[in-house]
């Protein structure tokens, strides 16, 4: 379960956030005043990963934003729960 405590609004708007939880990696960019958030599955980074198996959300760039940005992850991989516990640890052979 990701904390959103852990997520710095700060940084987010400078930079581009990543993390996972696992097998759901995610990513949180700023987009203006709006903040862009993805979630895919391991093993491959954002841009190696299939377009088909990315899911995103769209938040504002506040706190409120942020709880509910993480709120939508958390939801994410409860509700995604078999696709990230089918790649959670395994060896990148194992899954190509």
């Amino acid at each position: 379960m990701i904390d959103p405590n852990t997520v710095s609004l700060n940084f987010i708007k400078k930079e581009i956030f990543t993390g996972s939880d696992s097998g759901m990696r995610y990513r949180l960019e700023s987009i203006g005043d709006e903040m862009l958030v993805w979630a895919w599955p391991e093993p491959y980074n954002f841009l190696k990963t299939d377009e088909a198996l990315k899911v995103s959300e769209t938040f504002p760039m506040t706190i409120e934003g942020r709880d509910e940005a993480v709120e939508w992850l958390n939801n994410q991989r409860q509700v995604r729960s078999q696709l990230w516990d089918s790649v959670a640890g395994k060896p990148l052979g194992s899954i190509m």
